[in-house]
């Protein structure tokens, strides 16, 4: 049996302490431990995106990330960005601009997105383009995304 270590994190504003073994992922830690399965595994390499949470308020692939790495540390999940009854406002973006179809890839974006709005200013497509370059989705053409986060940055700018 191999060693385990206590890890406590802070998940969408809740406390928890765990025990887990060291090599336990992330991902893993957040879907079985925790429950949240928002999060999604994918390639498992961290070139998909689908598995991306924020840790201390940036962007992190939780496919690469240990858990014992996140000991301490302020973890955003798709969960803490709103629910069925009331989405969150990237969600509805979503929703509004029909940027997701399967929706395995969703999660991904919404935490990539999440990040970028807070450090980068998206001013054009381009810029746009390059922040959602880390997420693959197989469905959308990727089009209907842009839209989304073009409203937001809008949106974000008109608040400043």
């Amino acid at each position: 049996m191999s060693e385990r270590t206590e890890i406590a994190v802070s998940v969408n504003g809740l406390s928890y302490t765990r025990t887990v073994e060291p090599r336990m992922l992330l991902a893993d830690f957040l879907r079985h431990e925790l429950g949240l399965t928002g999060t999604h595994v994918g390639c498992e390499h961290g070139v998909c995106g689908a598995c991306t949470v924020l840790l201390d308020g940036r962007s992190a692939r939780s496919c690469l990330t240990l858990a014992v790495q996140a000991d301490g540390a302020d973890i955003e999940t798709v969960e803490g960005q709103g629910t069925v009854e009331k989405l969150g406002r990237i969600q509805q973006a979503f929703r509004d601009h029909h940027g997701l179809q399967c929706g395995f890839c969703t999660p991904g974006f919404i935490m990539t997105i999440a990040d970028m709005l807070r450090h980068h200013s998206l001013d054009s497509d381009e810029e746009i383009r390059e922040a959602l370059s880390g997420n693959i989705c197989r469905c959308t053409g990727y089009e209907h995304i842009v839209n989304a986060v073009r409203e937001l940055a809008k949106e974000r700018g008109a608040l400043k």
